[in-house]
Formats: C-alpha cells, sequence, structure tokens
C-alpha cells in the first residue's frame, strides 16, 4: 500500500488513483484481511502508544485524507479514540437529565444506551447523499452526532418549570424543602417539542450558508457557546462536584437529601465535605497529567482516564453503589423503554432557540472538520457541505425523539482527535459508530457509567464544560473588536452572566398577572425560560442588536478605532504611571 500524500489544501480531497487491475469488492475485502499491509500498513504505532514528554519532540505521522485506503488496525485505533473522546459528552446529558427527573435507575440506564446507540446517526452525517437541484444530505467528512449541551441547558430549565406549575409531582416539607419525584413524562414532552422544532433547522438548512454565517455571525456564535459552557459548569459541574446536584446542594436539615447523594447511599457525606472535592480534584488532576504524560492515544481519551482513576479510588474508599450494575440487563436496545410524547407549549420557543443555536454549532464545527481534513473552506463545494450537514443535524434531531434521545448536533470533540491522529478518514469513524452502539447495547457497560459517583463525574464534566467555554472564545477571537462590536458583546453578556450570577432574577417576572388563561400563561413560561436561560437570553441579545445596529454608524473610521484602543490602554493604567 502506497502512503497518503500530504498535499496542500484543495479544492476538493484527491480521490485515489484507479486500480489497473480492477478486483471486487470481495477481493479488496480479503487483501485487507488476508495480508499484513492490509492490517497494518505502514503506520508508526509507537508514536500513537508510547507516552511522551512536554518537552520532547516527535516525528509526526503521515495524513490520511478523507478517503485514502486505511490499515484496518489504524482504523480501529482510530476509530476507539474518537469513541473515548465522545464517551463523556454522551453520557452526561442522559445522567443529568435523569437525576433533574428522579428516574429510577432502569430508565436511568436505558437513556444513557439509547444515547450511545443514536450515535448511529452518525453515519448519515458522514455521508454525501446527492439530492436535488445541488442539495445534499450529509458533510462527506468525519463528522459524529451527539446530545448537544444545548439541548442540556434548556432541558434543565423546563424541567424546573414543569416541577414549579405542577406539571411535575413534588412534595414539600414543613421546613420548606422541595423534594422532586419521579417524572418521565417530562422526557417525553421534550422529546415531542423536540421532534416538531427540528423543522426549523431543516428549513434553515436550505438558505444559503452564506446568509447564515452573516446572520449568525462569530459574535452571536461565540457568544451562545461560551454561556453554555459557563451556564453548565456552574449549574451541573460544580454542583456534582461538590457531591451531587439533585437538591443535596442546598444542604437541607431534614429530608432524604440531607446528605449527598441521598441519606441511603453508600459513604453519604454533606455537600461539599472534603472527601467529595478530593474525590473530584483526583480525576481533574488526572485528566492534566494524561495531557502532560499520556501517549497520543491517551491524551484523546483523558476524559475517560479521569473517570477511571477516580472510580478506581471511589470503589477502593466505598463511595460506588453497585445495584446499577447488577440491575441492568446484559443486552438492550432502543424502545425497551418508552415515553409518552407529547408537545409541552412553553417548550417550544426554548427549543427553536435550541435548533437555531445548533445550526451555529453545526456550521463552526463542519468548517473546523474541513479544515483539518485539508479540504478548501470556502467555494460551492464546501458551501454544500454546509447544507448537507445542517439538513442532517436536523433530520437527526427529528429522529433521535423517535428514537427516545435528546436531540443531536455535530460534536466538536473529534476535531481534536484529528488534528493530533492526523487521521480525518471516514473509515475510522464508521468504526468510532461500532464501537459506540456496542457500548449501549451492552446493558451493564450503561449500569458501569450510572454508578459513577457524582464527585468523580463532576470534576471531569466541569473540565469538560469548560472546553466548551473555551471553544466559544476561540470563535469570539475571530470578532473584530470594532466600537460597534464590543458594544454588542457587553449587552448580550449583560445579560448571560446576569443569569450566570443571580438565576432567578426574572423567574417572578409575571406573578402579578391575575387569573391568565392557559394560552397567556404557557407563553408567559415560555419567556421566562428563555429569560432564564443565560445562553438563550444572550444569543437572543447578541443576535436582534447584530441585525438592528448599522456596520458604520458607531464606528466611523480606523482613526476613531485606534484612538478609542489607546484609550482603553489608558483607562488601564495607574494614575502614578501615566504622570511617570
Amino acid at each position: 500500500m502506497s502512503r497518503p500524500s500530504v498535499s496542500s489544501v484543495t479544492k476538493e480531497q484527491p480521490t485515489l488513483a484507479a486500480d489497473p487491475n480492477p478486483s471486487s469488492i470481495f477481493s479488496v475485502a480479503r487483501r485487507k484481511v488476508t495480508t499484513k499491509q492490509g492490517w497494518l500498513g505502514d503506520y508508526d504505532y509507537r508514536w500513537l502508544c508510547l507516552p511522551s514528554l512536554p518537552t520532547g519532540k516527535r516525528k509526526q505521522p503521515p495524513f490520511y485524507g478523507i478517503d485514502d485506503e486505511l490499515p484496518l488496525v489504524l482504523a480501529m485505533a482510530s476509530g476507539l479514540q474518537h469513541a473515548l473522546a465522545m464517551l463523556a459528552g454522551l453520557i452526561t446529558p442522559p445522567i443529568i437529565f435523569a437525576a433533574s427527573l428522579a428516574l429510577d435507575p432502569g430508565t436511568s440506564s436505558y437513556m444513557i444506551s439509547a444515547s450511545l446507540i443514536g450515535c448511529i446517526l452518525s453515519l448519515v452525517q458522514m455521508s454525501r447523499i446527492k439530492l436535488w437541484n445541488g442539495y445534499y444530505l450529509g458533510t462527506g467528512l468525519l463528522s459524529v452526532v451527539g446530545t448537544s449541551f444545548a439541548t442540556l441547558s434548556t432541558g434543565n430549565a423546563i424541567f424546573d418549570a414543569m416541577y414549579s406549575n405542577g406539571t411535575c409531582p413534588s412534595t414539600t416539607s414543613t421546613d420548606g424543602v422541595v423534594t422532586r419525584g419521579p417524572c418521565p413524562d417530562a422526557y417525553g414532552m421534550l422529546l415531542g417539542t423536540s421532534l416538531i422544532c427540528s423543522l426549523l433547522e431543516i428549513g434553515l438548512s436550505f438558505l444559503p450558508p452564506r446568509i447564515l454565517q452573516r446572520v449568525f455571525p462569530p459574535m452571536v456564535t461565540g457568544t451562545v457557546i461560551l454561556m453554555i459552557g459557563a451556564s453548565l459548569v456552574g449549574a451541573s459541574g460544580i454542583p456534582n462536584w461538590g457531591g451531587g446536584s439533585n437538591g443535596c446542594q442546598t444542604r437541607p436539615t431534614s429530608g432524604i437529601y440531607q446528605l449527598c447523594p441521598t441519606v441511603g447511599s453508600p459513604h453519604a457525606l454533606p455537600w461539599g465535605s472534603p472527601e467529595f472535592i478530593g474525590l473530584g480534584f483526583l480525576s481533574f488532576v488526572s485528566i492534566i497529567l494524561t495531557e502532560l504524560f499520556g501517549s497520543p492515544f491517551l491524551k484523546n481519551a483523558s476524559i475517560i482516564v479521569g473517570l477511571v482513576v477516580g472510580c478506581i479510588v471511589a470503589g477502593a474508599a466505598g463511595y460506588i453503589d453497585g445495584s446499577t450494575i447488577t440491575s441492568a440487563p446484559a443486552i438492550t436496545f432502543l424502545w425497551v423503554h418508552r415515553f409518552k410524547i407529547k408537545v409541552y407549549p412553553p417548550a417550544i420557543l426554548p427549543m427553536l432557540a435550541v435548533y437555531v443555536s445548533a445550526t451555529m454549532e453545526a456550521i463552526g464545527d463542519i468548517t473546523a472538520s474541513a479544515e483539518l481534513s485539508r479540504i478548501r473552506v470556502e467555494g460551492d463545494g464546501f458551501d454544500s457541505r454546509i447544507q448537507g450537514g445542517v439538513l442532517s443535524d436536523g433530520i437527526g434531531g427529528f429522529v433521535s425523539a423517535l428514537f427516545t434521545v435528546a436531540p443531536l448536533s455535530v460534536f466538536a470533540q473529534n476535531n481534536g482527535v484529528i488534528s493530533v491522529t492526523r487521521c480525518a478518514n471516514r473509515a475510522a469513524g464508521r468504526w468510532c459508530c461500532a464501537f459506540l452502539i456496542l457500548f449501549g447495547v451492552l446493558g451493564k457497560i450503561s449500569g458501569i457509567f450510572l454508578a459513577i459517583p457524582s464527585p468523580v463525574l463532576g470534576g471531569v464534566t466541569t473540565f469538560l464544560f469548560a472546553s466548551v467555554a473555551i471553544s466559544g472564545l476561540r470563535v469570539l477571537s475571530f470578532v473584530k473588536y470594532t466600537r460597534r462590536a464590543r458594544f454588542i458583546l457587553a449587552a448580550a453578556l449583560s445579560f448571560g452572566v446576569g443569569d450566570l450570577l443571580v438565576p432567578n432574577v426574572f423567574t417572578y417576572l409575571f406573578d402579578g398577572v391575575k387569573n391568565p388563561n392557559n394560552g397567556l400563561q404557557g407563553l408567559f413560561e415560555s419567556i421566562t425560560i428563555v429569560l432564564s436561560t443565560p445562553f438563550l437570553i444572550s444569543g437572543v441579545c447578541a443576535l436582534m442588536l447584530n441585525l438592528l445596529l448599522p456596520e458604520n454608524k458607531l464606528q466611523q473610521n480606523e482613526g476613531e478605532e485606534s484612538a478609542e484602543a489607546v484609550q482603553d490602554l489608558e483607562i488601564q493604567t495607574p494614575d502614578q504611571e501615566r504622570k511617570s
């Protein structure tokens, strides 16, 4: 097998030269599995597996494009790296949803399995099916999908509203402690609302990508992604690190949440106990050490390394409840548990905003994947990849609801794997799907994930959610900070950061309205959810101001911009330094 060429960026990935002796697909497969070249190729597997030092320099392996011939072992190894890089991001949303709705272990375990199996829709995203009039389905890149973190943040706000208005059951003790009851119907309402709202993203996919990029520039997209990550750190990551986010973080004086995760759990302790903080810190430090000294393979799976190290220590110290593992089925699949799919009207507006956010994320992630795959990120060919990716995202949101999985969108974690391994081949993506489906079908694996102690999960997800926020900052780095851009960002972050610091500020906005009818009450709840979700309100503000404020009204010329930059620096300079 010839080594793949490392060519400069071209309009499309070059295809392999035609075989002068064409053979059937069966003979090609036979050659793959019966020869050393087909299994191993010329790849340096020592580079992939051996540890590295922070100051060491190592020779980079060859680059494999999207359609280059890939050895079987390398395809499986790269696919496993992609699967492990995605794993924490895939299991976190169902774990948090299940905890928010107080679901039983069997249902919770199923939700994790369904989330993993739902990644079969990645096969559609990686395809490039020609439709009509130049439209496509899929990107034709190594693009994989998973549950959007935007859905996680919005879903929690929707569930909070359902418990507040009595849609979901809850009990209040004499000292004011609220205990949530199981509410699987709320998850069904989220799925049903997601199903109809996915039509928005499907419709947006048929707009020219240039229009989408003009309406959703990096200033809007970066703000949304930044606030998604920041809000999840505060709503889920840090509370779980302290012991749990199921209600024990308020340290009530009565009820089952006096201790975390509950009073009947093994080694239960008050929220914020040093033992919990230490467990989470151990997982966090494991991620850092893996990045410093791990092999490229382990670096791509650093989140899983943090989970494994934390779970080993937690298990030895008696913090793990093994009942979820013993009760989980050996084999499972989609629809083993079903939810009553309904539409929850107050959730329509927030979920429409989620799909707008998913569209923005898809455009950015597909662009990054194309750059790393050495495909030109301009022209009609690239525009068709954007269109096909957004369409596949929208259809995936529709189908995932039928799969009992929260909306799926393109994952960004895999771009890091491509960058490290220098392998953008779609065969690796197909193996990634195979591994994730296998993890989902084996029900005991979901039981293991469900048994992860909250502090271990919190230490890892805090890093994971912070990485999302950093992705938002990276997108914002492409913004030219004119007076107009600074004004828009300041206005948007005023709402977003305000929501983060004082989460209940908009909760009582409509309490003064007496006896509203059902329709008006639903509208009030919908507006309250949007206003109380940091990334939604900041994204809406940035989007509206970007459309309303003229480009050259607030910024007259480059001289004014330079003068303002100098003024900003002078403001930061201490008075004594200016005098000197």
